[in-house]
């Protein structure tokens, strides 16, 4: 009995390969709760002699955008 525990347990018996429920978490894009999600919100400047901010377009990450006053890259307010 406690082999199969074992086998079950680590994938390795009649559930292998089915993910035996683990794992399998909640789909989806935006995390739903992940602070600074939503299509809301702005993109600014982490420099503080800029602090430059721009509305942030959905789709479209704030990390991957750069400042234009100063060159940083910014970041999700």
């Amino acid at each position: 009995m406690f082999n199969r525990y074992l086998r079950n347990r680590f994938g390795h018996g009649r559930d292998a390969g089915q993910g035996a429920g683990r794992g399998q978490g909640k789909g989806g894009e935006g995390g739903g709760n992940k602070p600074g999600s939503g299509p809301g919100g702005n993109c600014v400047c982490p420099n503080p002699k800029c602090g430059h901010k721009e509305p942030h377009v959905a789709g479209e990450r704030c990390i991957d955008r750069v400042c234009p006053k100063c060159g940083t890259k910014m970041i999700r307010e």
